[in-house]
């Protein structure tokens, strides 16, 4: 019997199909975004700071190889300890993380390298001071100036993609997801406090947001899943980044041999397409 049927208390419940994913993509010991990064590419030279405000320890960005391509990376850091996740806001970046992004992004077409964001983070920080500091500006600029870029440019969701947070990092020309990831403009838990008034409801939540891997596929949203050793990238991790390494090189190559004024065009247009739907009665 379900949860409407019942009005039982959710923690009563059996863990749902929907919420199982979440867990999975939240699993302690799936590789973080660094994680993917020491293993995929070679050579990463860090750059710090957004020559604003401060050098944010939640997001990283450097140069690096890709085999014999030289690209810059992008990636959130959430920490191992939890003396290390408060110094990395739990993955969660300010202003100053986003204007560092979007600094290496412009030095990377300065110098005509593509551009490889690896997301897992559940949302933007939205405390107090970087709101103060301009925390929906620069998201906002970022989504405009990724839509522009001059370089080919790839994004991975990993682990979550959680709202503008993760999407100003994935304005991109291929979206990827690992099979086991979720990408959302919420989490489960805060829709579940703003439409049943009770954060409990986060499994009932999860299941209605179609936030899956699969499914937000089937919406669009993402250009190609990636798949993951059996139990998760966390059962197999020199497998799982292996491939995910194949996978991102074959995207590389691909859109390298694409002019750049088809590239942005391109880029532009797939995501005016994203979530335009209709119904049966409209042409």
């Amino acid at each position: 019997m379900s949860e409407h049927e019942t009005g039982t208390s959710v923690q009563a419940q059996a863990v749902s199909p929907a919420w199982s994913k979440v867990e999975r993509a939240r699993h302690p010991q799936r590789p973080y975004p660094m994680d993917f990064t020491e293993r995929i590419f070679t050579d990463f030279s860090e750059i710090h700071g957004d020559r604003a405000y401060g050098d944010d320890e939640a997001v990283a960005c450097g140069m690096a190889r890709l085999d014999g391509d030289e690209v810059l990376v992008i990636g959130n850091r959430k920490g191992g300890t939890t003396k290390e996740r408060v110094r990395r806001n739990f993955g969660m970046p300010h202003p100053e993380g986003y204007r560092k992004a979007l600094r290496c992004m412009k030095l990377a077409e300065k110098f005509g390298r593509p551009v490889v964001s690896i997301i897992d983070l559940p949302g933007a920080y939205p405390g107090l001071g970087a709101e103060e500091r301009g925390q929906a500006e620069a998201i906002a600029r970022n989504l405009r100036e990724m839509a522009r870029l001059r370089v080919p440019t790839i994004s991975v969701i990993t682990g979550e993609g959680g709202s503008g947070g993760a999407l100003a990092l994935a304005v991109s020309d291929r979206v990827l997801i690992l099979e086991n990831a979720l990408y959302f403009v919420i989490t489960p838990e805060s829709c579940a406090a703003i439409m049943w008034r009770d954060a409990a409801h986060k499994q009932l939540a999860a299941e209605a947001m179609r936030i899956s891997a699969s499914e937000v596929a089937a919406l669009g949203c993402v250009d190609e899943i990636v798949p993951e050793p059996m139990g998760g990238i966390h059962e197999d991790r020199e497998a799982g980044t292996g491939l995910l390494g194949t996978i991102l090189k074959k995207h590389l190559a691909e859109l390298k041999g694409i002019p750049v004024d088809e590239l942005v065009a391109a880029r532009q247009q797939k995501f005016r397409n994203i979530a335009r739907f209709y119904t049966e009665d409209q042409v």
